[in-house]
């Protein structure tokens, strides 16, 4: 993630606090581009477009459907989420922090007997380390899927499109943002249109 694509992150989450960085494309009324939204009505049809949006290099598009499809991950080309390395790296840091923490307390900052044992005996340091490991592997499961999810988000820009609300009942959308690097409101509603898709819109951001 470049720092162009950090603060515009960060402004999603705290639209009062930071400002996104110019847009690189808007609209005839002056407001930003968010992408670009081609709807479905088969999921046959919707599985085969986002092959094709997949074979065309797009990396910054989803697919809004309103009931989950089988192997859609695969036709959408995403890779396996990172979450799980980063629960790893958060267990990790708990039983580290739980080692350092008894051990520097009961070996130097209050050394204290307790029947007879050596300071720095690490079999009663077990069930803190288990405890503090499991702890923040739960925090980083939890805030970490929200944050590579883009959750909590408040208001998207596709909600200001009337037929996008259908996805709820029986259609199905293809969204591209204007921030991928092969966007072109030209090429990219071309590659839409064969790839079967109507009601193709270029949807706005506004601020």
């Amino acid at each position: 993630m470049n720092p162009k694509e950090l603060i515009s992150f960060v402004a999603d989450y705290f639209p009062m606090l930071v400002r996104k960085p110019a847009p690189k494309y808007v609209s005839e009324s002056g407001n930003r581009v968010y992408g670009m939204v081609a709807e479905f009505h088969e999921t046959p049809k919707i599985y085969h477009a986002a092959e094709i949006v997949r074979d065309a290099g797009y990396s910054k598009w989803d697919v809004h459907t309103p009931f989950p499809i089988h192997d859609m991950e695969t036709a959408m080309g995403i890779k396996t989420t990172k979450l799980p390395l980063m629960a790893g790296g958060a267990a990790i840091t708990g039983v580290i922090i739980a080692i350092l923490l008894q051990w520097g307390t009961t070996a130097y900052l209050y050394p204290t007997v307790v029947q007879g044992k050596p300071f720095e005996a690490w079999e009663p340091f077990v069930p803190i380390m288990f405890e503090l490991g499991v702890l923040l592997t739960a925090f980083m499961c939890i805030f970490g899927m929200l944050a590579l999810n883009g959750l909590p988000r408040f208001h998207h820009p596709l909600f200001s499109h009337e037929r996008f609300y259908k996805v709820s009942d029986d259609r199905f959308f293809i969204a591209i943002e204007s921030t991928d690097p092969k966007f072109d409101p030209s090429e990219t509603r071309a590659l839409l249109e064969k790839a079967g898709g109507t009601g193709i819109a270029l949807i706005e951001d506004e601020d």
